[in-house]
């Protein structure tokens, strides 16, 4: 089972620091290489640069009230869960999909259904063997 994700090329998560301008201030951003090649899909999808991309995230989260104590680990899961909700069918995998056409609230709710599904079933006791 490992070899699948030791047999992976290492440049995979070798990390690089990008430098962006937000608010008029500069910060720099330590990522692995994956999440830099999922966060240049993400931002492709709506014709932005990552630079872009993590801009209107980090202030849309302000918005919303998030705290970003921690803004890389904030963009490591919105990684994950553009991966997750592709694999569920719930957002498109084709390049040609935008964000803004997609009706965002019912795909969270789909979404958080799913989750509380995949919760139950963890805490349901399983069949002793």
């Amino acid at each position: 089972m490992c070899r699948l994700f030791i047999g992976a090329d290492p440049s995979l998560w070798t990390s690089h620091t990008r430098s962006i301008r937000m608010d008029g201030m500069v910060t720099s951003v330590r990522l692995e290489s994956m999440f830099w090649m999922i966060l240049e899909e993400i931002a492709a999808k709506d014709d932005m640069n990552v630079p872009q991309l993590l801009h209107q995230l980090y202030n849309e989260s302000i918005d919303e009230g998030h705290d970003l104590g921690n803004f890389t680990s904030f963009l490591r899961v919105c990684c994950l869960r553009f991966v997750d909700l592709q694999l569920q069918g719930l957002i498109p995998s084709a390049q040609a999909s935008s964000f803004e056409v997609l009706p965002a609230e019912e795909i969270l709710k789909v979404e958080a259904e799913k989750n509380r599904e995949r919760a139950q079933l963890k805490s349901t006791p399983r069949a002793q063997h």
